[in-house]
């Protein structure tokens, strides 16, 4: 496993000239040199391609319309040939320059996983934690884990590439749940490090989209986990999300 870099890491943008430098900033600073950063841009109308075309070896830009985030996250995929994929989209960051050190480390130490994963920060524009995710990663990962929501940010996850599928695009705000399931469907063993992997630009949703990402992970969580066992979850989930949605609009005020 010598001609491929050992990491494809993809980042989809759309006029994000305010956010991308972070991105950038935080892949370049990484002491682990055996990747590729390939930018998919969505056709954008301000400085964001200008800003990703900053010339160094590891990265590549493309730019087109495309038909959402996620038909752009598979784009991304198709353009790149690493082992493992990471998405890291405009705005998040590596948590350390030795972030992806520790997942290397974690890969050729236990040969190979399906999956390597870690904690993720909610941050501000200035990259200042601002909280943690209402879920918290586990130690031990199953199936089964996802089945009380996305327990891991999927920009906190190295998934091995030939254990992912493509995202699927009926899915238009929670595909990256449906996709990290189907992962964990074909994962021989999945790593855990014991550290902030990833940090997360807190941009939130509106309220209509945020119903219609709740009516859509439902159905997910009905198709993989059955219906039954999903609604008896929701009516124990019901605490958690009003006090997500304290904390979120302490954070927005």
């Amino acid at each position: 496993m010598t001609s491929q870099p050992l990491f494809s890491i993809i980042t989809v943008t759309y006029n994000a000239e305010s956010t991308l430098p972070a991105t950038l900033q935080s892949v370049d600073q990484q002491t682990c040199r055996n990747f590729e950063h390939m930018i998919v841009d969505g056709a954008s109308t301000d400085r964001t391609v200008a800003i990703a075309d900053t010339g160094t070896k590891e990265r590549r830009v493309f730019s087109a319309p495309d038909r959402g985030l996620y038909d752009a996250m598979n784009r991304g995929m198709e353009m790149t040939t690493g082992h493992y994929l990471i998405f890291l989209n405009a705005g998040d960051r590596f948590h350390s320059p030795d972030t992806l050190k520790q997942i290397e480390k974690a890969i050729l130490e236990n040969d190979y996983p399906g999956i390597v994963y870690g904690q993720t920060d909610i941050v501000n524009g200035n990259g200042d934690k601002i909280g943690d995710r209402h879920l918290t990663a586990p130690s031990q990962l199953t199936l089964k884990s996802f089945a009380n929501g996305m327990v891991v940010c999927h920009q906190a996850m190295a998934v091995l590439r030939r254990i992912a599928g493509e995202y699927d695009l009926k899915y238009r705000f929670s595909a990256d749940y449906e996709w990290c399931i189907r992962c964990l469907q074909h994962s021989r063993h999945n790593i855990y490090i014991p550290e902030t992997i990833a940090d997360y630009l807190s941009e939130g949703l509106t309220s209509d989209n945020r119903r219609k990402s709740l009516a859509e992970r439902f159905r997910i969580m009905c198709y993989y986990y059955g219906i039954i066992p999903t609604v008896w979850r929701h009516f124990r989930f019901i605490p958690r999300f009003l006090r997500e949605r304290r904390r979120e609009r302490s954070i927005q005020k």
